[in-house]
């Protein structure tokens, strides 16, 4: 990306609360918010959009000194193509049936969660970085949600909604108000989710097609 369009997507677009927001800013909330609802509606369309969201997050985290979450970014783009991908070859059908993950999954999800959020955290305060433990927590914590969501396992919803609520302080406390608004919003709309894909799961689950199409890719 050219020098000439990172100055115009950094450029001020209006002021809320007499802090400017940039049009990286602006464009970031409308695309986070088509992402999550058409994530919500189970449509396979929030991949394209979700990557462009993370592009435009990306800018605005490595400027506010977030670089956990901006190095996040990164990574979502790359499991974003991926999912993108596992959601096409269902073919017709064109995304998996909603399924639960195991208890034993769960368990292993939070060990996960809880290692990257230490080494994160250590790496973070090294480099120097904003709010190392919560940069470090919100980036564990949406890694592990984003794997969830790859493989369409209900529970996928209740990490993106931790996540919600522990990033809406933290980015109002780095003045980046407009995105602490979007995960306002990404906070009701998981919630719509959660009760979408629920009612999904409990129609399907008695589905013998079901268990072939969670198996992992």
């Amino acid at each position: 990306m050219s020098a000439g369009v990172l100055d115009a997507l950094n450029a001020p677009a209006f002021a809320l609360f007499a802090t400017p927001l940039s049009y990286a800013e602006c464009f970031g909330f409308l695309t986070g918010i088509v992402c999550v609802w058409l994530t919500a509606r189970r449509n396979i369309w929030n991949f394209p959009v979700g990557i462009a969201n993370c592009a435009l997050l990306l800018l605005l985290f490595f400027d506010a000194r977030l670089f956990a979450d901006a190095g996040l970014q990164v990574m979502f783009i790359a499991l974003g193509v991926r999912g993108w991908w596992q959601w096409c070859r269902h073919g017709e059908r064109l995304a998996p049936p909603v399924t639960a993950a195991s208890r034993a999954d769960v368990v292993n999800h939070v060990i996960a969660a809880v290692v990257l959020t230490l080494a994160l955290f250590v790496l973070l305060t090294v480099a120097k970085g904003s709010v190392p433990i919560f940069d470090a927590l919100i980036t564990a914590l949406s890694l592990v949600a984003q794997w969830l969501l790859n493989r369409k396992r209900l529970q996928t919803w209740y990490w993106w909604i931790a996540v919600d609520v522990i990033s809406i302080p933290v980015y109002a406390y780095k003045e980046l108000y407009l995105i602490a608004l979007l995960y306002v919003m990404f906070l009701c709309l998981c919630i719509v989710g959660l009760v979408s894909w629920r009612a999904e799961w409990r129609r399907t689950a008695s589905s013998p097609d079901v268990l072939d199409a969670a198996a992992p890719a």
